[in-house]
């Protein structure tokens, strides 16, 4: 749209929503409705998948990249009971606790995020990840800083269309970007006619 003011920076984190991935016997993928993981605190996700290089005629004969999605850290104040359920296969009792069996089944998920920008955030989502159970760790504090859990988490191209992410620019229609956290984004017929 002409004359749409765009971000010159962005920074922080907010907003940070999962939605729960079921597969079919087809292959096909479907995603919950996201749900939101309160006390983002940071995330890095480095890119996965090295430049191929073919030597041939003491040159770079054929050079390509090879997109393997992403990889990193979500640090979050941390992991909600729901998502350890949702996600990390941990069963809640009736008594109220918590437990953890070798035997749960981790499920995909879509990763859904902000950043702030100095004119309007930028939303983001990974299409297909998995993520690891955090590690157990705290430590005496005589300050006022809490304790953070990390998140361990890969980011793949889908299996199905080889999608990895999208984001939303300062053209992204009004309608898409208020549903953001509503739905996961899916408009193949957009990439499939582009």
């Amino acid at each position: 749209m002409p004359g749409e003011a765009k971000n010159k920076v962005e920074f922080g984190l907010r907003n940070v929503h999962y939605a729960v991935i079921t597969e079919g016997d087809d292959g096909a993928i479907t995603y919950g409705t996201p749900t939101k993981i309160p006390g983002a605190v940071s995330i890095t996700m480095d890119k996965s998948g090295d430049m191929v290089r073919f030597k041939a005629d003491d040159i770079d004969y054929y050079t390509a990249p090879n997109n393997q999605g992403y990889e990193g850290t979500l640090t979050i104040a941390r992991t909600p009971d729901e998502f350890r359920s949702d996600v990390l296969g941990e069963e809640k009792t009736d008594g109220g606790v918590m437990i953890e069996s070798a035997d749960a089944k981790t499920k995909r998920i879509a990763l859904l995020f902000e950043f702030q920008g100095d004119v309007k955030a930028t939303r983001h989502l990974l299409y297909y990840c998995s993520v690891d159970r955090p590690s157990i760790s705290s430590t005496t504090k005589d300050s006022g800083d809490p304790n953070t859990t990390e998140l361990a988490i890969v980011a793949s191209p889908r299996p199905d269309n080889n999608l990895v992410k999208t984001k939303t620019t300062e053209t992204t229609t009004t309608q898409i970007y208020d549903n953001w956290y509503k739905k996961v984004y899916e408009e193949e017929s957009e990439i499939e006619s582009a």
